[in-house]
């Protein structure tokens, strides 16, 4: 478990998956995570990818968020993508709308990038965010991300880089 201010990250545990499912088909939730036909997430779905989960896999890891003040499941983070040659990885967040601007998304993003650069020792932290998501943008940036490059009319590709 790493813990931040307000958030703890942790493993995934079965009990988790139906309010995690709940949470990503909400319309306005999926909006922001998935470009297309925002078809909802199936049982089925979420059980696979937990049995997929591996931590001692190819460099993704998926860590559950829970609230530090009383152990509720409000999101989920991890790392999507290692490329170990280069020293980058790449990371992406979601949490359920009621914890939607309380601090808790950039306290998990903060915990995270501080869990790459400090116990896997890459330079580098990048996520693509769509240009609609201001209030995920400013969160980001608060965690130091910068935005490095935008595909017209996609998203932005934002990065947070130490020397």
């Amino acid at each position: 478990m790493y813990n931040g201010k307000l958030v703890r990250l942790r493993a995934y545990e079965k009990n988790d998956l139906e309010i995690a499912r709940k949470f990503v088909n909400d319309p306005e939730v999926k909006k922001y995570l998935i470009p297309g036909i925002p078809f909802p997430l199936r049982v089925d779905d979420e059980e696979k990818w937990y049995n997929s989960l591996n931590p001692f896999g190819r460099g993704e890891y998926s860590f559950a968020i829970e609230r530090i003040e009383d152990g509720k499941y409000i999101g989920g983070c991890g790392i999507n993508k290692v490329d170990w040659k280069n020293s980058v990885a790449e990371v992406g967040i979601f949490l359920g709308k009621p914890y939607w601007n309380k601090g808790y998304g950039t306290d998990a993003m903060r915990v995270l990038v501080n869990f790459i650069f400090n116990e896997m020792n890459i330079n580098k932290v990048k996520l693509e965010v769509f240009s609609f998501n201001e209030r995920a943008i400013r969160s980001y940036e608060k965690v130091g991300f910068k935005i490095e490059g935008a595909l017209r009319g996609r998203y932005l590709e934002m990065v947070n880089i130490i020397m």
